[in-house]
């Protein structure tokens, strides 16, 4: 992590995470990007997501999640992406193609990836589940096949394969959840780059406004009208037993949200604790 010397206010706590020694390059490879208008939270023009806008523009990277050339490739560049919290790294495929990848720790320029049935379960390779041995930390994980990963894609993160039957796998979620994915389904060995993501201190309200991340009022600050938190004279409690959203739906420490009849529930083996974590 990179701090720095507190010479404003909001430098004091303010960290980074250090790129030299793990990016290579700092442009992108061209014909791999594109640009256009963020949607930044809006559908039609109209809000569907609070608390977003704004913030600076973005080349977008055309990340391949799916590892669909089942040609070996060797690393070319690490490279940093606006658009995600992992590194993504720039691949080389015997046939001359390039493609952009999510990179997992300890894989660096040179290293050569896989994607194979029959290949070894290395950091970086990708492979079905029902080939990965059990213990395994996987990630960019398939929830059905062929449609490319969905799981376990964020910095550092990583998902644990338990146990394998009746044709599905169980995979230990990084909420602690425990849930069914079919053995068919493709994921790649290891934990997802840039590990120290977490550890990043934003440190002031402007740098949030860069990444188009608007701000968040609380509900006890508003009238009642507004939040059922709201009202009271001065500064007060909620008032409720439970916390509330703004449309009055369960939300906070220690409640469940998910919806009672979702269509994957079956595959729901053990739910996500929730609450304080001690």
């Amino acid at each position: 992590m990179k701090t720095y010397k507190p010479y404003t206010k909001s430098r004091r706590h303010m960290s980074t995470v250090t790129f030299k020694g793990k990016v290579t390059t700092n442009e992108p490879y061209k014909p791999l990007t594109k640009g256009g208008k963020r949607d930044v939270g809006r559908s039609g023009g109209r809000i569907s997501m609070r608390h977003k806008g704004g913030g600076h523009k973005r080349l977008q990277r055309l990340v391949d999640f799916g590892y669909t050339k089942r040609v070996p490739a060797t690393v070319e560049t690490v490279e940093y992406d606006p658009n995600r919290s992992g590194f993504i790294g720039l691949l080389l495929y015997r046939d001359g193609e390039r493609r952009y990848a999510l990179l997992p720790q300890s894989v660096k320029v040179g290293s050569t990836i896989e994607a194979s049935a029959d290949a070894k379960a290395t950091p970086g390779n990708r492979m079905p589940l029902k080939n990965i041995p059990i213990g395994t930390f996987i990630y960019n994980v398939e929830i059905k096949e062929g449609q490319g990963g969905k799981l376990g894609r964020a910095a550092g993160t990583y998902i644990e394969l338990i146990a394998r039957d009746q044709g599905y796998a169980d995979l230990k979620m990084p909420s602690s959840e425990i849930r069914k994915v079919p053995e068919t389904c493709w994921a790649t060995i290891g934990a997802v780059s840039n590990d120290e993501h977490h550890l990043v201190v934003i440190g002031k309200a402007g740098r949030s406004r860069w990444k188009g991340i608007r701000p968040t009022v609380r509900g006890t600050a508003m009238n009642p009208v507004d939040h059922p938190h709201g009202g009271g004279e001065g500064r007060q409690g909620r008032g409720l037993r439970r916390a509330k959203s703004m449309w009055g739906k369960p939300t906070g420490k220690g409640q469940k949200t998910r919806r009672p009849k979702k269509y994957s529930n079956y595959l729901i083996v053990s739910r996500r604790k929730v609450g304080k974590k001690s």
